[in-house]
């Protein structure tokens, strides 16, 4: 027993030692077994996951999403396998080299795998899943799919309106004409809203015409993930009902939609049933909208020309835009309008084929032929059937039948036409429209309704004017499309320039319309058949158009006779005769414009179913009384008749056309007005009268639905459906004439009509209730509009009153009279909108406050000099009002205020109306000096104005506030604005305030004032919105903003103008100035304070420190990489007077910090297109040449008046050490500098490659100025500069002396000015380099210019030089011939130098020059060569022999003054031709001898015979081998001279050497002085026999002066007698030789005639009786008119 209980107790203890020990010993003594178990499980683990992977691989297939903990299960379990294949690679190690085997290595194994195996037996029991993924929800294909959306404007626009309108409203509905691209903008916004997480589904679905529900309904569910549990179609809709309200967020998008359908019938909650769910809904017509209850109605426009051509160039696949087949395409682009399902479908359809092939399909597109081919345009056509079949829905047969033919109606009028609404409608009612309908007037609204249905159905567009409406050219093909086949056929021709070769078919058409009929038809023919022909449109071509009417094409009267059937006939700039219109019995409809009737008066007799007639701007003989046969004519309209001075219409016509329903004149005329009242039918009226017509007392207008009627005024015939309109000027007499119309008037302006005191109730009681706008002017008499206080009836006068307008009423003193709490039920302008005031000087107050509360739905108010006025609402009945509880005014529609020159105004309204402009957009107070605040201040008991020192009373709330200008006010004080919206802010010249005056803000506030801080923001986003900043004037401002720390973001401002702000010291700090990405411009003007644009540091206010502490520079110092200031869309810089100013971005501090190559993304204005820089006499630089290279879009620079200025562009190197690498501007067209004294340089070298855009270079008084920076690399030709600007047009380089020789090639300049520059004495005996074609080196050296090709200079048309002291020659070499074609204006100045100007040749081709100047070249001894010079390399027999006459056809002035060295200016030989010489003027050239010096002797070979004719020689001296005998001298002529003058020419002999008088028909003034050699101003021949007396007239002299001749002997050449008749002022002094007298007949004619040399020597002491009494060598000083020193003698 003992033994058993002690085996007990070793075998428990060995138990529990295996219990507590197992887990270790197991490692040794089970290792077979945990292998195997781990093995095992291992195993299954990979089949399991293999099972897992296939039943994974299916779900996916399909479209299933796989649950989370699966693919966590799977992870799991590819970790574990992966964690465990070293172990299994370990075991079947073992299994191999069991031979060795230690204990310490299977202990350790074994522990891995029993650690493991439980892990993967976990694994297997969580893989048990029923499934391995769910159905994935669908997102809508439209959303995955590219949706080639168009980024145009007009799709942007409505983008974004979508996108903002989603925020705020339920329903937004998308209309738009078919195929403009409203589905694609619907997909657009729901992939926007998808990818933007906006909702939590977006679902699209179509209804079109006739939607299929099930369809929808199932499409929706699917989206849902919702499986209907029946078939029932409003049991699915309740189902869907209330799994969409189960959403949160959902958009649908409801595309095509045709009519008003109810939603809920699919199942879709909306508004108070689901406020998530936003609906837009797209549709052709815009009517489906407003039956939708659309919140918003966004319309969708087509595509500008530009971004259709985009559209079309890549659905074509074409590329670049300058080959010919593109140059096709675009037109064929063109033909499609914008619309953007045309230009695809046409654009594919066309994609890949040949030039041949577009070129065939163009002609096609202007032969209309591109509708046959389906291919084309089947699917633009498609859409667009849809909707003109809709048009019959919903009305009669008849009705639909109607609109339809209305729409094909339009398409007769030419492409892209306004067509005018009236002749629409007219033509509408002669071709039977809406026959149902028994009035003219009834038939118009029914047409007018039927025309709105086809705008809301997008088959027409809106016009820009009242009368009109337009058709899109891809819906007018598709209406001519509908009329190929059916009854009604139609053919159009938008311009006929030959008669169409197909008159046999013909007879099939019922309208035809032929535009712009050529003049030049040659078979137009005189007769056609058009049997079934119902319309006719025909009108000639616009050529030689003149007051709107051209050459009227000339159509014979026999041309209607075969169209039997025709009921319309509009005629357009035609000339026939009306008697071809008797073989027309159904015409029903005639309209003219500008055309010219024959036999107006006489043929209208068999026109007797003529129910319309209207003449527009058409000439006609006479209005006879054959008018009144017109029996059934219901509708005669004249207007501007031509031909007729005044409409005189025959006694008793009018009344007896007994049918008329409609009658328009208006021009003037003599109707009697008493004929109206017979007028039975009479409906509508149009009439321009004279008062004079007014002379029956008892004459009352006849009640009328429409008129427009203008007495003693002109008229405008508007043509719109529905207008009832009165004008009266200068109307003294009763009006009680108007009494009928006065009771629906809608219109009416009274001017200058006399004798009323007010308007209500001088011209009735139950009156003007319609009117809708009223003007007054120039109404003296009149103080009120309303009398109050006089009983006007039960009636409320203007109670439909939208718009009053008045203007100069000097007698004006309020607007209603008498009003009170008592009256205010009889005064009502609830629909007032529009109020204009100008020129009322007695006004003191506009709106009485009951007045005022009853303005509920004004909007505009504009007052101007307005000088008595002291405030808009007055309040002198205030007590009143509160006695009463009126309540507090407001005008909560106020959309703009503008009051400008009101001297006396000094607030607008009282303090009670602070918060009462919620809806204020824009206010405008300008040049009102009396002005102090908005509202009136309060006032104590006293009744004094209390100072509102902490603003309580002026803080203003206008939270829809754009605009807001206070100009020219001086005493307006500071007051606070509440407008988180503010766009524009323009302060100028506003009253002082001072800094203790401003209280601390709210946000979102901005005190508005001219003191130290502008502005002061409280709120970041304060100034987020504004566009325009302008500040005028306020000489206060120290500073914009008051704490910049605040950071007041300036995103979205574009232009910002500072003038006249004295002490600014700076705009922005750099962290505002990082946020101006939209700022376009900056103008800065008169600022003298400012040192910088932008701080150098950020500054910070501490609430623990009141110093400003600096924040991180932002300088580019402190940012190695990175330019901190970024104005992307910056165009123009303006700075001008800013005195402290020195650069307008600070420079880098510290260079070696930055990489300046690395910067190239980062220039801060890459969009900058003009710099203009004016009188800042401290600024030094504009920025770094780093910054200048990303100028790309850089066009002019222009800096003037900068006397600091050390380079345009502050020049860096790069790290290396070199200079920046070459760079292009490529935009650049302008460099202006002027007068910046220390200018040195104003680009690097390297830049002289890159102008290809440059035009204009003006360089003006910069004495330091050398242009380019002298760098390691050097220019492009040698050590010359080469500058290549293909474009330049003008070049002046003036005062800069320092300026170097530069190569220049510029084949286009016109304009070129060198004006004391550098004298290149370097380069005189340096070789300039062999120059290309059209290279000019220019420069002030002994050649101004080296020209290499034949056409260098053919474009010049001005050219000055002056002060080259260097140049010796213009050009270098003659030989290359020059060619000035084009040059018309020639002025030297200062060349000291200068030899010569022209040779031969180059002159001979002057033949635009207008004016040539020469002063002060002192070594010119001739302007033009004798000969050309040859080069060597040019043969020599091309030598110019000088024989050839020279032409300057077009000279009209010539100055040459201070040539020292100048013998004659023309030294020809012969005359140069001078037809239109005007100014001739010689001073001061000493040594000039002749005007034109002609050779002695010439010999002449017979081949220029023809050529000797025409010149004209001193001596008849010319030896030819030709029998021709003629010596005699023939005449020259000046034709055009008018005024010459010689002074200071000492070596001058003779004026005119010729051998005769020239001819100077013109000439009115002639001066000569101080020329001390010159002994005749005429030359004859020295031994000329006087046989008889030539007599010369010069009738236009006014002026001859003859001073300081002492050589001179005569001035008339013996033989010849000058008669002056215009003199009117002689002076001759100093000449004490002259040998001519001068003397005056009774006819004040002045005479001059020289003695003869025979009386001379003889000393005849009787001499002619005209010699003997004139004046000889004596002084005189005589006037026509006024004083006179010396009198000359009369003839006896």
């Amino acid at each position: 027993m003992a033994e058993s209980v002690a085996s007990a107790a070793v075998e428990n203890v060995t138990n529990q030692a295996m219990t507590y020990a197992s887990p270790y010993l197991r490692y040794f003594f089970c290792y077979g077994e945990i292998v195997q178990d781990f093995t095992n499980q291992r195993n299954a683990l990979i089949l399991r996951k293999l099972r897992m992977d296939t039943r994974v691989d299916e779900a996916k297939k399909q479209n299933e999403v796989i649950y989370e903990d699966v693919e966590v299960w799977l992870r799991r379990a590819e970790q574990e396998l992966e964690e465990t294949q070293n172990l299994q690679d370990e075991i079947d190690r073992v299994k191999c080299f069991k031979w060795c085997t230690k204990c310490g290595w299977r202990y350790c194994l074994s522990k891995k795998l029993a650690e493991k195996t439980p892990i993967i037996s976990k694994l297997l029991e969580t893989s048990n899943f029923a499934q391995v993924g769910y159905r994935r929800p669908l997102q809508g294909i439209e959303f995955i799919t590219s949706t080639d959306f168009m980024d145009s404007e007009s799709s942007k626009s409505a983008l974004n309106q979508i996108m903002e309108a989603m925020k705020v409203v339920n329903m937004i509905g998308l209309h738009g004409m078919p195929g403009v691209g409203k589905t694609t903008l619907a997909k657009e916004v729901g992939k926007h809203a998808r990818e933007q997480r906006l909702f939590d589904k977006v679902v699209m679905f179509t209804m079109s015409q006739n939607p299929d529900i099930n369809k929808i309904q199932h499409k929706v569910a699917a989206m849902f993930d919702l499986k209907f549990q029946t078939d029932m179609e409003d049991t699915k809709a309740e189902e869907l009902w209330v799994r969409l309200k189960a959403e949160k967020d959902i958009l649908i998008i409801v595309d095509d939609l045709w009519e008003e359908f109810k939603l809920e019938s699919i199942g879709i909650p909306f508004g108070d049933d689901h406020k998530g769910c936003k609906i837009l809904l797209t549709t052709r017509q815009q009517q489906v909208c407003s039956k939708m209850k659309c919140q918003k109605e966004i319309q969708l426009g087509i595509l500008s020309k530009d971004e259709a051509w985009v559209l079309f160039r890549d659905q074509a696949g074409l590329e670049g835009d300058c080959s010919t087949l593109n140059d096709v395409a675009k037109e064929v682009a063109r033909e499609c309008k914008g619309l953007p399902l045309a230009i695809v479908t046409v654009a594919k359809a066309l994609k890949g084929e040949s030039l041949d092939g577009w070129k065939a399909a163009n002609q096609r597109f202007k032969d209309s032929r591109h509708l046959d081919n389906e291919e084309v345009l089947g699917s633009v056509l498609k859409p667009l059937k849809l909707s003109y079949d809709y048009l019959k829905k919903g009305n009669s047969r008849m009705t639909g039948n109607d609109i339809q033919m209305c729409f094909l109606l339009c398409s007769l009028f030419p492409e892209d036409a306004e067509i005018d609404l009236e002749l629409l409608i007219m033509c509408g009612i002669g071709v039977g429209l809406f026959s149902n309908a028994s009035s003219i007037e009834d038939k118009r609204n029914e047409i007018g309704v039927a025309l709105k249905k086809l705008q809301k159905s997008g088959l027409l567009l809106e016009s820009d004017y009242a009368r009109g409406i337009r058709m899109h050219d891809v819906v007018r093909d598709f209406a001519h499309w509908l009329t190929l086949t059916g009854e009604n056929k139609f053919m159009v021709k938008d311009k006929l320039e030959e008669w169409p070769d197909m008159v046999e078919s013909f007879e099939c058409y019922t309208a035809i319309a032929l535009w712009d009929c050529s003049g030049t038809i040659i078979k137009f023919p005189d007769k056609v058949e058009f049997s079934k022909l119902k319309t006719l449109f025909l009108q000639g071509e616009w050529k030689g158009v003149r007051f709107g009417w051209g050459v009227r094409r000339v159509v014979l009267s026999t041309f209607f006779e075969e169209m039997k059937s025709l009921q319309v006939l509009y005629l357009g700039r035609v000339y026939f005769s009306l008697k071809g219109l008797h073989f027309l019995p159904n015409l029903k409809t005639l309209w003219c414009t500008d055309c010219k009737l024959k036999n107006f008066s006489s043929s209208l007799t068999n026109m007797r179913n003529l129910e319309i007639l209207a003449l527009v701007r058409t000439e006609i003989d006479e209005i006879s009384e054959e008018l009144r046969k017109l029996s059934t004519l219901k509708y005669l309209r004249l207007s501007d008749v031509l031909g007729l001075a005044e409409y005189n219409i025959p006694l008793k016509l009018v009344s007896r056309l007994t049918s008329l329903q409609e009658l328009h004149v208006t021009g003037k005329n003599n109707i009697d007005l008493l004929e109206l009242n017979s007028l039975s039918c009479l409906t509508a009226l149009s009439l321009k009268l004279s008062t004079n017509q007014f002379s029956q007392d008892d004459f009352v207008f006849p009640k009328l639905q429409r008129y427009n009627i203008a007495v003693d005024d002109y008229i405008c015939f508007l043509g719109e459906l529905t207008i009832r309109e009165l004008t009266i000027k200068n109307f003294s007499s009763s009006l009680s004439a108007f009494n009928n119309l006065f009771c629906n008037v809608e219109i009416l302006n009274l001017r200058k009509v006399s004798g009323m005191k007010n308007i209500v109730p001088s011209i009735g009681k139950k009156v003007l209730n319609e009117l809708t706008s009223l003007e007054l002017d120039s109404c003296d008499d009149m103080e009120f509009l309303i009398d109050i206080t006089k009983d006007q009836g039960s009636t409320i006068p203007f109670s439909n009153l939208v718009k009053l307008n008045i203007k100069s009423m000097v007698s004006l003193k309020e607007l209603c009279y008498g009003l009170s709490a008592s009256h205010r039920a009889n005064v009502s302008l609830t629909r007032l909108k529009v109020v204009i005031i100008e020129s009322c000087p007695k006004l003191k107050t506009i709106f009485s406050p009951c007045l005022a509360q009853s303005m509920s739905c004004i909007e505009e108010v504009y007052i101007e000099s307005c000088h008595g006025l002291e405030q808009v609402i007055g309040f002198a009945q205030e007590e009143e009002i509160t006695k009463n509880d009126y309540p507090l005014c407001c005008w909560s529609k106020l959309r703009i205020l503008t009051i400008l020159s009101c001297k006396s105004l000094k607030y607008i309204c009282a303090n009670t109306w602070t918060q009462g402009l919620q809806s204020l957009e824009s206010l405008h107070i300008s040049d009102c000096p009396q002005f102090m605040q908005i509202f009136k201040m309060e006032q104590n008991e006293s009744g004094q104005n209390i100072v509102l020192t902490k603003f309580k009373s002026q803080n203003h709330c206008w939270p829809k506030l754009k605009t807001l200008r206070i100009m020219e006010c001086p005493i307006f004080s500071c007051f606070i604005v509440q407008a988180q919206l503010l766009e524009e802010l323009e302060l100028s010249n506003v009253g002082i305030i001072r800094s203790t005056d401003v209280p601390i803000l709210n946000e979102y506030c901005v005190v508005v004032g001219n003191h130290e801080e502008v502005l002061q923001v409280q709120d970041g986003c304060s100034f987020s919105r504004i566009k325009k900043l302008y500040l005028r004037n306020l000489f206060e401002v120290q500073i914009i903003w008051k704490d910049i720390a605040q950071v007041v973001t300036l995103e979205n401002l574009t232009t910002l103008k500072l003038s006249g702000c004295k002490k600014l010291r700076y705009i922005f700090s750099p962290t505002m100035a990082r946020n101006l990405s939209h700022l376009v411009d900056l103008f800065i003007e008169g600022c003298e304070e400012i040192e910088r644009l932008i701080l150098a540091k950020d500054k910070i206010s501490s609430s623990s420190n009141d110093g400003l502490q600096p924040i991180t520079n932002i300088i580019v110092t402190n940012m190695k990489n990175h330019y901190p200031l970024l104005w992307p869309k910056l165009k123009l810089l303006y700075v001008r007077n800013c005195f402290s100013l020195e650069h307008l971005i600070d420079e880098v501090g510290n260079m070696d910090e930055i990489d300046v190559s690395n910067m190239k993304s980062h220039f801060p204005w890459p969009k900058l297109e003009t710099v203009d820089i004016r009188k800042c006499k401290n600024l030094k630089y504009l920025c770094s040449s780093t910054l200048a290279e990303g100028l790309l879009d850089l066009k002019s620079i222009k800096i003037e008046d900068c006397p600091r200025l050390v380079q345009v562009f502050n020049i860096e190197k790069k790290k290396d050490g070199f200079g920046l690498e070459n760079h292009c501007w490529p935009k650049l067209k302008t460099l202006r500098i002027v007068n910046c004294q220390i200018l040195k340089y104003v680009f690097i070298n390297t830049l002289s490659q890159g102008f290809p855009s440059l035009k204009s270079v003006y360089l003006k008084s910069c004495p330091q100025l050398k242009v380019f920076n002298p760098t390691e690399e050097r220019g492009v030709i040698g050590d010359h500069i080469l500058l290549n600007v293909p474009r330049l047009r003008n070049l002046s380089v003036s005062n800069c002396p320092q300026f170097s020789c530069f190569i220049v090639k510029a084949q286009f300049m016109k304009v070129l000015v060198l004006n004391n520059v550098g004298n290149s004495c370097q380069l005189l005996n340096v070789d300039l380099p062999l120059l290309n074609e059209d290279c000019v080196v220019v420069g002030n050296r002994g050649e101004v210019f080296q020209a290499q090709g034949e056409c260098s200079f053919s474009s010049i048309q001005k050219l000055y030089l002056r002060n080259l002291f260097e140049v010796r020659i213009i050009w270098k070499d003659f030989a290359q011939v020059v060619t000035l074609k084009n040059l018309t204006t020639l002025k030297l100045s200062g060349c000291k130098k200068l030899r010569y100007i022209f040779s031969p040749t180059t002159a001979r081709s002057l033949s635009y020059l207008v004016d040539l100047f020469i002063e002060g070249c002192e070594e010119m001894e001739q302007l033009i060569l004798p000969k050309d010079q040859v080069s060597s390399s040019s043969s020599s027999s091309n030598g110019d022999t000088g024989l050839q006459p020279i032409n300057f056809p077009n000279l009209t002035k010539i100055s040459v003054t201070k040539c020292k060295s100048l013998k004659s200016l023309f030294p020809f030989g012969s005359v140069p031709v001078l037809p239109k010489l005007k100014i001739l003027i010689v001073k001061r050239n000493s040594k000039l001898e002749q005007v034109f010096e002609l050779e002695d002797e010439m010999e002449v070979e017979d081949e220029d015979e023809e050529e000797i004719e025409q010149l004209i020689l001193a001596k008849d001296q010319v030896s030819s081998s030709s029998s021709n005998d003629d010596t005699s001298l023939q005449p020259i002529s000046f034709p055009n001279l008018t005024k010459i003058i010689v002074t200071k020419c000492e070596s001058l002999k003779s004026l005119f050497p010729f051998g005769f008088v020239p001819v100077l028909p013109k000439l009115e003034s002639l001066i000569v002085k101080r020329n001390f050699k010159l002994e005749q101003v005429f030359d004859l021949e020295d031994e000329m026999e006087v046989e008889t007396e030539e007599e010369m007239k010069f009738d236009k002299l006014g002026k001859l002066s003859l001073e300081e001749l002492p050589s001179l002997i005569h001035f008339t050449p013996k033989g010849y007698h000058f008669v002056m008749s215009t003199l009117e002022e002689l002076n001759v002094s100093d000449c004490p030789k002259l040998t001519t007298g001068f003397s005056i007949d009774s006819r004040e004619f002045v005479h001059c005639k020289t003695k003869t040399l025979q009386l001379l020597k003889e000393d005849v002491i009787e001499e002619s009786v005209t010699v003997s009494n004139a004046i000889f060598n004596e002084d005189i000083s005589w006037r026509r008119w006024g004083f006179n020193l010396s009198q000359l003698p009369h003839i006896t």
